[in-house]
């Protein structure tokens, strides 16, 4: 089972919103602010309340737009509200407004590049080995040599579930312009 951050490495600046909070955590780059009016669409939450413990709390929590972290107790624990959030990042990433925000990510080298020589620096996708929440922390993939690396140690404590296993795929069939050719030489 992945588990959370401690709480003492919790400090962000946000805007005064739990998600603001929560994706300017050290580490949380990969993740895109999720728009509040995706997550109160029940439509978009569908299921969820089955997967996530105190599944109403935990929305509470992500809708909170009164956080503030200097004042939060620390003794709270937001696990719920992060697995929450997770589980809704993965659908938003795979609808219109979130490919073209992770577009924006991916255009601008957010999830860093290829380790390899002969890609070139390519710029790389985040994604998750299970759509199990808990399985496996995140993993960077490369679309031009199609191999999978560790992200740095800060970025690795993600969720890879938060991504979903079928997020780089799924980004590069709708921006079909991003997908770089194969490298022609070998390793």
């Amino acid at each position: 089972m992945i588990s959370s951050q401690s709480n003492s490495s919790r400090t962000s600046v946000g805007d005064g919103t739990w998600i603001g909070w929560f994706v300017g955590l050290p580490g949380h780059e990969f993740l895109c602010r999720v728009p509040t009016d995706y997550i109160e669409d029940k439509f978009n939450l569908t299921g969820l309340e089955n997967s996530v413990n105190d599944f109403c709390q935990a929305l509470e929590t992500i809708l909170d737009t009164d956080f503030d972290s200097q004042s939060w107790s620390q003794s709270v624990d937001t696990a719920n509200a992060e697995k929450l959030y997770g589980l809704i990042h993965v659908r938003y990433i795979l609808s219109a407004r979130g490919i073209d925000s992770m577009c924006l990510k991916y255009e601008r080298g957010d999830f860093g590049v290829c380790p390899r020589f002969y890609c070139m620096e390519q710029e790389t996708l985040p994604l998750g080995l299970s759509d199990v929440y808990g399985q496996s922390h995140v993993k960077l993939y490369c679309p031009r040599c199609q191999d999978v690396f560790q992200p740095r140690s800060r970025h690795a404590q993600l969720d890879g579930a938060m991504f979903g296993t079928s997020f780089p795929h799924m980004f590069l069939m709708q921006m079909p312009t991003l997908r770089p050719p194969p490298s022609k030489d070998k390793y």
